[in-house]
């Protein structure tokens, strides 16, 4: 089942609404897969519109805002693992956010239910180097950086 959203555009169903877009991500542009979640009516919240209209039109300040607290969750797995003293090719010494990018794959943007967060909620996940089954997961509230983990903590 397909709709055409006023604000997200052409969206699919299956279990959750979706299309492939291209956004810019830090200099290059990169497909990625943006995914709202809603019924099958395809009734979005006026909460889902807000996150993700802030998202868009704060993108280029978010992009910033979200290299360190991905390093340092980075750093703080590989120091777990004990690969800060043990070399470990999976995970390399990444210490500056050129190093970083290097390293992670914007892949999606999730725009939840509503009902779920206080605030403006969106996730976004990404692939990584160090840990190609879990990647990476940012919770945005607010388009402030609340949560890094696996990519579960973004949906």
């Amino acid at each position: 089942m397909k709709i055409n959203d006023a604000v997200f555009g052409e969206l699919e169903y299956d279990y959750v609404w979706s299309k492939d877009i291209t956004i810019e991500f830090f200099g290059k542009r990169v497909n990625i897969a943006l995914m709202v979640d809603g019924e099958e009516d395809g009734e979005f919240s006026g909460k889902q519109y807000a996150s993700y209209t802030a998202l868009i039109e704060n993108w280029g300040d978010i992009q910033q805002s979200i290299l360190t607290p991905i390093l340092d969750y980075y750093k703080q797995k590989r120091s777990g693992l004990g690969y800060d003293v043990s070399y470990d090719e999976n995970y390399p010494l990444i210490e500056t956010n050129d190093k970083l990018l290097e390293n992670i794959k914007l892949v999606g943007i999730y725009v939840p239910s509503a009902r779920r967060f206080e605030g403006r909620y969106i996730g976004l996940t990404f692939d990584c180097t160090w840990d190609e089954e879990n990647g990476v997961g940012i919770r945005l509230i607010n388009e402030e950086v609340a949560r890094v983990g696996y990519q579960d903590v973004a949906l």
